[in-house]
């Protein structure tokens, strides 16, 4: 069932505020239903996909990612392997979720499973194996690049990103 115009000028608005504008411009919109199931709002042209919002969880969470982040996401949310060597990037502009550090299935903060608050953020995905020499602390500090969900499938690399203007010379 198709959502109405108002519903999909606001899936594309929150989608869109994922990404940088040049990227987000000409991405994929798919909305996301409670129950998993996708529908495209906006075909793309530039190979990456954005999600709007996930209004049942606590914080803003759009995220845009190329066609491999996409993947590892995809096989995240059901709980599958991830792809092997692909290695993806994706956009969370608007900040992530606060979530686990260690579980990347955690609903809310419980003893032991070190919830941390995102900000705005990049992240390389796919690449596990590939992180040495990065923070791998079950309590990072979330201002500096860390890597999240150390030795789990999903393990990715987190880097911290101020928005706004753009600096001038």
């Amino acid at each position: 069932m198709a959502g109405s115009t108002s519903d999909e000028e606001d899936i594309i608005r929150s989608a869109m505020t994922a990404a940088p504008p040049a990227v987000a411009k000409d991405a994929t919109i798919i909305d996301v239903a409670p129950d998993g199931k996708t529908r495209v709002v906006r075909k793309g042209t530039n190979g990456f996909t954005c999600l709007a919002d996930n209004p049942n969880s606590p914080g803003p969470d759009p995220m845009c990612g190329d066609q491999n982040a996409m993947e590892w996401a995809q096989a995240w949310f059901e709980k599958k392997e991830p792809p092997r060597n692909k290695v993806g990037f994706m956009y969370m502009l608007s900040g992530g979720t606060n979530a686990s550090n260690t579980d990347p299935y955690a609903q809310k903060p419980e003893p032991n499973n070190n919830w941390v608050e995102t900000g705005p953020h990049v992240m390389v995905v796919g690449a596990k194996g590939m992180m040495e020499g990065y923070p791998r602390s079950p309590k990072p500090d979330t201002a500096q690049p860390y890597v999240m969900w150390p030795d789990t499938p999903y393990e990715h690399l987190m880097l911290p990103v101020q928005t706004g203007e753009p600096m001038t010379r």
